[in-house]
């Protein structure tokens, strides 16, 4: 279908597919690319070990680059004139829906296999089983490494980076300590440099944003929310940015923008009840009610391709590493205003997500961390509309500031 005129687009555009799997590097990420090439090649010579980290905030591609070197490096372990010739390499990724995505590019790529894309558990495992090392291995969301055992999910070692350190030859991880979620992957840049200091390390940090197409007030305002602080609301401008007051009719304007261009969904903080029992569980904000996304393993396309989900809300551990057009966020009970300091107040403890506190317990800053965990679950919902962004807040105080401020920009 060829691109009209008006708001109206060419949907192939949509699909995280597309943008994953036939896109054209820009200068920065070519020498990146570049960079790592050699990186690897070079360790291969000298037979030495090393770690490539990439760093960058969402929505800079890191993906992108990923998906591009690991097919490059597959093909030059099929070249008899390689130095990669017969390596045996990985891309490992402990996202469900992105490990979809993944599997979904290797099945219509001729030089990629379905079985070299696998969870961080998977591959541990198995490596431990077989006392069978690799060679290269990409870790995409590093920051969604475990960073404590797991015996539920079949992980029994302390920390899954120094597990797949210990089995591979090269890794090269992208790492962004703002999209943290769990206590019990709880990383930040100090725990990374720590584990990875005794191995040849290179670091390279990503600064072009690629998603939000908004001017740099937008990019502003959600980092000060992010840090408790409410600034000024961006000027007008193409990206569609509004604080709503009734979070129905925002639903309405998500659904009317999905008509046109696709790819609009709503999201909400985890401050809403929700088990995986096979029950629907719903959002509540006022007069709107919708019930969270579905648990669909089996499903073939990422949560934000389905039809049937423009009638759900979407969690940060569905959406995040993906993009959409226009995103209606609810922020929940969790977050509130705060009179006396103008500012957002965090209260963790009406979090619905309290598994995501687990492994905090013996940290001194523990609040300050369940804190930490919420705000960078925010940051990952705010960081994923490309062309325009709502936002309903359900706590009144925090909805009327916002939303004053908003009507007399």
């Amino acid at each position: 279908m060829k691109k009209v005129t008006g708001e109206f687009m060419d949907r192939s555009a949509n699909k995280a597919f597309n943008k994953l799997a036939a896109v054209k590097l820009t200068t920065e990420q070519q020498d990146l690319e570049k960079q790592i090439f050699e990186f690897c090649k070079r360790l291969l010579v000298v037979k030495e070990r090393g770690v490539f980290v990439v760093s960058g905030d969402a929505g800079t591609g890191k993906s992108v680059i990923l998906i591009s070197i690991f097919n490059a490096i597959q093909k030059m372990a099929k070249d008899k004139t390689s130095i990669l010739y017969k390596t045996s390499n990985y891309l490992l990724v402990n996202h469900p829906e992105m490990l979809k995505l993944y599997r979904n590019i290797a099945a219509e790529c001729p030089t990629l296999l379905k079985k070299n894309f696998e969870r961080p558990t998977t591959f541990i495992n198995r490596s431990h089983k077989k006392q069978q090392g690799s060679d290269i291995v990409l870790v995409d969301e590093a920051h969604l490494l475990l960073t404590k055992s797991d015996p539920y999910n079949h992980f029994k070692q302390d920390n899954q980076l120094q597990e797949i350190l210990k089995l591979s030859k090269i890794v090269v991880l992208v790492f962004d300590e703002k999209q943290v979620l769990k206590g019990k992957s709880y990383w930040n840049k100090d725990k990374l440099a720590a584990l990875v200091s005794s191995k040849n390390v290179h670091y390279y940090h990503l600064t072009e944003q690629f998603r939000v197409k908004a001017n740099n007030d937008v990019k502003d305002w959600i980092k000060a929310l992010v840090e408790k602080n409410i600034s000024a609301p961006p000027a007008p401008q193409k990206f569609d940015f509004r604080i709503m007051d009734d979070a129905q009719e925002m639903y309405e304007l998500i659904k009317r923008k999905n008509r046109i261009v696709g790819l609009s969904r709503m999201l909400a903080t985890y401050d809403f009840p929700y088990r995986l029992d096979g029950k629907d569980y719903f959002v509540n904000a006022g007069n709107f009610r919708l019930r969270w996304d579905r648990n669909q393993p089996q499903a073939v396309l990422p949560w934000a391709e389905r039809d049937d989900s423009i009638g759900e809300v979407g969690s940060v551990y569905t959406i995040q590493g993906f993009d959409l057009n226009y995103a209606g966020i609810i922020l929940g009970p969790s977050v509130r205003y705060d009179a006396v300091h103008d500012r957002i107040r965090i209260h963790p403890e009406v979090y619905q997500d309290q598994a995501a506190f687990n492994g905090l317990a013996k940290r001194t800053d523990a609040e300050k961390a369940k804190e930490r965990l919420i705000l960078n679950s925010i940051d990952v919902l705010l960081t994923r509309a490309r062309l325009g962004m709502y936002i309903y807040a359900t706590d009144t105080a925090l909805r009327t500031r916002l939303f004053q401020g908003y009507l007399n920009r």
